[in-house]
């Protein structure tokens, strides 16, 4: 880290005329590369508003925002401009059942109907908590999606999936339950804790930590939302990531009776996200809304101390990053690796290092830590891209993180 804890502030420009920004913050001697690959990534990416942070050992090493608030305004990203982060909002939820486990209250090896009676019906009686967690229940569908309204009622969605016959015998096989993965976790908290997983999440992490993360936005917050960019079709020619072959993912998304195009299609017609209605629900698999500062810190608390505050013992970190699932994907197509609700380091999910783990959101944002290196990692935008897990503005400030780490 060069000169050690000194924090430069800085004011970036070096942009085109076209393009300019003032991208304001800090950043840790040693940690300029990402400072560089931010300012980058609006002049080559097409980047309209973003934030970018790092922890190293707990302690804020990076802290970068820049761009507009809005995708679509005029109005400066300020110090506390939070945004949608789709999916990268499974991998704080996944931290839920975790610690219920951590605290005795989850048992990971028991099935779901234990807690959730109802869950068992259509073949679902042997789906096992880690199951639901490493994408291997089996119910990345509906026979019937949703309506948005439905999706957000809080009742309309853990019945559908609890009444849902699994497209795989649970349990044998794995693919990402891009949307059920919402009322699956939400229910199984709220059956253990008598708490929606978004009161859960504010009264015992983001209250602790101080984070600026909800999983249900409050009123009185909505002024520090920004707004984004739709929901962009995934890449016709499979973007980055590595196709399976005689299968492309186009292919997939393109056929309405796939796994691909029902899983990410089970709230139909698409939500939108700017909806007040929307981001006042507590959709865990998509609906999250952060800052990228709370998203490393939180992710800084799950591997180490931060100011005095830890969420997961070394059991629990360890749970947390060993492989359950790993293969061709049978929604995403290609392959992928999951924990514990958490995607692991690979193809499907280019991380820091082989032992980390985090989760993207569809069009961009990322969370992730690496425990061996001391790299927590937080990024969100408004500027919602193709692409599902290997977002290139988030990849360019990856690399970067590993060249100073």
């Amino acid at each position: 880290m060069g000169k050690g804890p000194a924090q430069r502030h800085c004011t970036m420009g070096g942009m085109s005329a076209s393009a300019v920004v003032d991208a304001q913050g800090t950043v840790a001697a040693g940690f300029e590369p990402v400072r560089d690959a931010f300012v980058r990534n609006f002049g080559q990416r097409g980047e309209r508003g973003a934030a970018v942070a790092v922890y190293r050992h707990g302690r804020k090493v990076v802290d970068l925002w820049a761009g507009t608030r809005d995708v679509d305004g005029t109005e400066p990203w300020a110090v506390d401009t939070a945004q949608v982060v789709r999916s990268a909002t499974k991998g704080v939820a996944a931290a839920v059942p975790l610690l219920l486990h951590q605290r005795g209250q989850i048992d990971l090896d028991a099935p779901v109907a234990t807690y959730w009676p109802e869950f068992k019906a259509n073949g679902k009686e042997r789906v096992l908590v880690r199951h639901l967690l490493s994408h291997r229940a089996g119910v990345p569908v509906l026979d019937h999606p949703l309506t948005p309204a439905e999706a957000i009622d809080g009742v309309s969605g853990p019945r559908a999936v609890a009444a849902q016959a699994p497209a795989w015998e649970p349990g044998t096989d794995h693919g990402y339950h891009a949307q059920t993965y919402s009322w699956l976790i939400g229910e199984l908290v709220k059956r253990v804790t008598g708490r929606t997983v978004g009161r859960w999440i504010a009264e015992e992490i983001a209250r602790p930590l101080g984070l600026d993360f909800w999983v249900g936005l409050p009123a009185d917050e909505a002024h520090r939302i920004g707004r984004v960019g739709p929901v962009e079709p995934p890449p016709v020619d499979g973007g980055s990531l590595r196709l399976r072959p005689k299968r492309s993912v186009s292919e997939a998304y393109g056929d309405p009776a796939s796994l691909t195009r029902r899983a990410f299609g089970a709230i139909d017609p698409l939500a939108d996200e700017n909806d007040p209605a929307y981001r006042a629900a507590e959709l865990p698999a998509s609906g999250g809304i952060s800052t990228a500062r709370a998203l490393a810190r939180c992710y800084a608390a799950m591997i180490g101390p931060v100011d005095g505050h830890r969420l997961f013992a070394p059991a629990t970190l360890t749970l947390a990053r060993t492989e359950e699932s790993s293969g061709p994907d049978r929604v995403l197509i290609v392959n992928t690796r999951f924990g514990l609700g958490f995607m692991l380091h690979g193809s499907g999910a280019p991380l820091l290092a082989p032992g980390s783990f985090g989760h993207p959101g569809r069009g961009g944002s990322l969370g992730f830590a690496d425990p061996e290196s001391g790299i927590a990692f937080g990024y969100v935008t408004n500027g919602h891209q193709k692409g599902v897990t290997a977002d290139p503005r988030a990849q360019a400030l990856v690399r970067a993180v590993r060249s100073a780490a």
